[in-house]
């Protein structure tokens, strides 16, 4: 009975993490797009000059590797850092700043109308 209770914690304890992990990447993933579309575009016009130095200099397709690349590097920086959070037993439930990604909503301050403490109850 406790070698299939442990079995079990560890079942739940990988379902979490992986959970985790797939959260944190799929967070990235949009900031990058949203937030960091600067860094795209910055990306993206270093790639386009060091293609064409590199066309001039090699005889293979410098664009594919050059395109390839990029497209490899950022993967990789989203996964090693969903990995590095997960590792570190960050979940994105603990970050204020993501509570639009499980569905909490800021309370917004009522209204308060100027004849509002003469006509209604303050609670």
């Amino acid at each position: 009975m406790v070698s299939a209770q442990s079995s079990n914690l560890g079942k739940t304890y990988s379902l979490l993490m992986m959970k985790s992990f797939l959260i944190w990447t799929f967070t990235l993933a949009v900031c990058l797009l949203v937030v960091g579309f600067p860094l795209v575009v910055f990306m993206a016009t270093v790639g386009c000059l060091l293609s064409i130095v590199l066309q001039s200099v090699m005889p293979v397709s410098a664009v594919l590797l050059v395109a390839g690349g990029l497209v490899l590097f950022n993967v990789m920086a989203v996964l090693m850092t969903a990995g590095v959070l997960t590792a570190k037993g960050i979940h994105p439930k603990q970050v204020k700043w993501l509570s639009w990604l499980h569905g909490e909503v800021e309370k917004a301050n009522p209204t308060i109308y100027a004849a509002c403490p003469l006509t209604c109850e303050i609670k």
